[in-house]
């Protein structure tokens, strides 16, 4: 499996770490992770760098995840670029927004290493 740099977009630093702990828990080779603590830093990152997977959290203040994740789609910074949504909410009309919107998998909180790996792993093999 090839390194991947991963950007991972969640207002809290603590989850930020838990999620990159479990992608490399779930055996994703990850070379850099790039982190933002909104969809509007997450933007500028995406403007200056080239990532393999996004990961994003839904509730954020100003920019929610879904609103990121539009953004992206519509302003073409990730194109072909994998994102999976992270969130609490467990309606299943936010798995629809989600996807929707482009979200390719849709992780709920908490989640387990078991479940990022087989969630998030097939997108970057």
């Amino acid at each position: 499996m090839r390194e991947i740099k991963a950007l991972i977009v969640d207002d809290s630093s603590v989850m930020r770490k838990i999620v990159e702990r479990a992608l490399r828990q779930a055996g994703v080779q990850l070379s850099t992770v790039l982190e933002a603590s909104s969809g509007t830093e997450g933007l500028e990152v995406l403007r200056r760098e080239k990532v393999q997977l996004i990961l994003s959290d839904i509730n954020m203040p100003m920019m929610d995840g879904l609103e990121f994740l539009r953004a992206l789609r519509g302003q073409k910074l990730a194109e072909g670029v994998p994102v999976v949504m992270i969130t609490t909410e467990s309606s299943e009309e936010h798995v629809r927004q989600a996807i929707m919107a482009g979200a390719q998998g849709y992780l709920r909180k908490p989640f387990t290493a078991d479940q990022v790996k087989e969630r998030v792993l097939p997108l970057v093999e």
